[in-house]
């Protein structure tokens, strides 16, 4: 098979949302439609096991969230899919961030009960300005929620886009019947509680069939009136609008039940983006060129705790990437040949021998890959977009036992090197600051220290607003800032000045005053792009 028809045979894209609106949940309904699981984890039932396949960290099993994104692959229709579900806790918003940067759409979930919440609106910038495709689920129509009209309008007032709804619910709560497919005008009804795929026959494609109004009752003549209202009000849908990120399809379900989760995942088969080209510091790299190239956008250390392993995850862009090969690692001008090189299914692993654009696949590491490194065949660039963003809490971290300082210094880079957090360093006295935009991440890293490191420490607080990245085309201004701003500069991991800004209003101020000085808001300040 060709490179071109093996890459037009890839879809990757992130599941996003606020927490609790039931990403983990539709995830787990997808790899079931893809038969890589036989039984759903994650449907509240005493007879099958409760926690979720993609939530795979033990603290993510004792709070029932998801802390670091989970990559998962399988095959649906003769299309290799890739999923990334991201966390949806806004304290590890920055793992979703960067992991937009390897993804070609999203399916964003919103719950009809709560609507568009806070966290959804960020996670919605974050792809606007990315430009990247974006499909809605409404999810947990079987309960008591928002009219569908009223939740469309919310999408498009507090989300800034267009909307179009693809599929339409049949009742809502209790009297919740099915789900009716306008991108194709089928009709399906299901019955609820299922964890395993069954065939649902189709019932009708007709609207002004008889047949409508024995199998739904009063419930008919509404969902008429609805589809009528849906053509009057709502442009045609257009693919190409869609694959520019001017328009969301919205489709409407309940992930738990099976209910319209089948007409999403057939609808993303159809109209979802193929892998797309990624800017680099040289250009645009197209999937379809010859070359290999690809990028490290996620890192985590412990993946199977009983084997200390330390995965990277690498975005395949261009190119074929074979196992035992020889690749150049740009950042640091070295050759590396993977001999395991795997793709998974959250902790479970299978050894590859080749992969494609689109593929995203792991790594074992020894400590050297950094996030945002490029692989290539040789050629100088390097990927552009997976910035650090500046924290917005920080915590010295105390060693509660000096007996395990080996361990404490060993987890502490190995998991900001994962990107949970950001470590700083203050060369006077060599005390460790970290960073972190959310004050759960604190407890993860904590958890994380002891049960997978042995070591056990502490956080104190500290008053800082915000972390800025300096630049200055006069290296005698920033040299004197430095000496002068000494309590307040620290390094990060790659030697760089930062200064932790004590409050809004010092940071104006000495913006002001250092005119000859750029303060960033991202690690990526080597770019024009400013992400904050």
């Amino acid at each position: 098979m060709s490179l071109v028809e093996e890459i037009k045979k890839r879809k990757t894209f992130a599941i996003i949302s606020h927490p609790d609106a039931g990403k983990t949940t539709l995830t787990e309904k997808f790899l079931l439609y893809g038969g890589a699981i036989q039984t759903a984890g994650a449907v509240k039932s005493n007879k099958i096991k409760k926690t979720a396949t993609s939530d795979f960290m033990e603290i993510e099993k004792q709070r029932g969230i998801s802390v670091a994104t989970s990559v998962m692959g399988f095959e649906y229709k003769d299309l290799n899919i890739n999923i990334l579900d991201t966390p949806g806790h806004k304290d590890f918003a920055e793992d979703t961030y960067r992991t937009l940067t390897a993804v070609d759409s999203v399916i964003l979930v919103v719950d009809c009960v709560k609507g568009v919440e806070e966290q959804t609106e960020r996670l919605m910038e974050v792809c606007r300005m990315r430009k990247t495709p974006v499909m809605i689920f409404v999810n947990k129509m079987d309960l008591e929620g928002k009219d569908a009209f009223d939740l469309l309008d919310e999408l498009e007032d507090k989300l800034d886009i267009k909307v179009r709804p693809l599929s339409w619910p049949i009742g809502i709560g209790a009297t919740f019947k099915g789900i009716y497919n306008l991108f194709d005008s089928s009709l399906k009804l299901f019955d609820p509680g299922k964890t395993k795929v069954e065939k649902n026959a189709e019932v009708i494609k007709d609207l002004s069939d008889a047949k409508l109004d024995l199998i739904l009752g009063s419930q008919a003549a509404q969902l008429r009136e609805d589809v009528e209202l849906i053509s009057g009000v709502y442009e045609e849908f257009d693919s190409k609008v869609y694959a520019k990120g001017d328009i969301a399809p919205v489709f409407f379900g309940s992930g738990v039940n099976n209910f319209g989760v089948q007409e999403l995942l057939d609808t993303f088969c159809r109209i979802a983006p193929m892998p797309q080209g990624r800017q680099t510091t040289e250009g645009e790299v197209s999937p379809t060129e010859k070359d290999f190239s690809g990028f490290v956008f996620k890192i985590h250390a412990n993946l199977d705790p009983k084997h200390r392993d330390r995965i990277a995850f690498l975005r395949i862009c261009s190119g074929k990437f074979e196992r035992n090969t020889f690749y150049h690692n740009v950042r640091e001008g070295k050759k590396v040949r993977f001999a395991n090189p795997t793709t998974f299914m959250a902790r479970n692993k299978s050894l590859i021998e080749e992969a494609y654009p689109g593929d995203v696949i792991g790594l074992y590491d020894t400590g050297n890959f950094k996030i945002g490194d490029t692989l290539t065949e040789g050629k100088e660039f390097m990927f552009r977009g997976i910035p650090s963003f500046s924290p917005e809490l920080f915590k010295e971290l105390v060693n509660k036992d000096p007996m395990k300082s080996k361990q404490l210094e060993k987890g502490i880079q190995q998991l900001t090197d994962e990107g949970v957090a950001q470590l700083f360093t203050k060369e006077i006295g060599n005390r460790r600051i970290v960073g972190v935009v959310g004050e759960l991440q604190f407890d993860v890293i904590k958890y994380r220290l002891e049960y997978e490191y042995g070591a056990s420490c502490d956080f104190k607080p500290l008053q800082f607003f915000k972390a800025c990245w300096l630049t200055s085309d006069r290296p005698d201004k920033l040299k004197e800032f430095c000496r002068l701003k000494s309590q307040e500069i620290v390094l990060d991991k790659d030697g760089n000045e930062v200064f932790l800004a004590p409050s809004q209003w010092i940071l104006n101020l000495e913006k002001q005053n250092n005119p000859d000085i750029a303060f960033h808001f991202t690690s990526e300040f080597k770019t024009a792009t400013e992400l904050a």
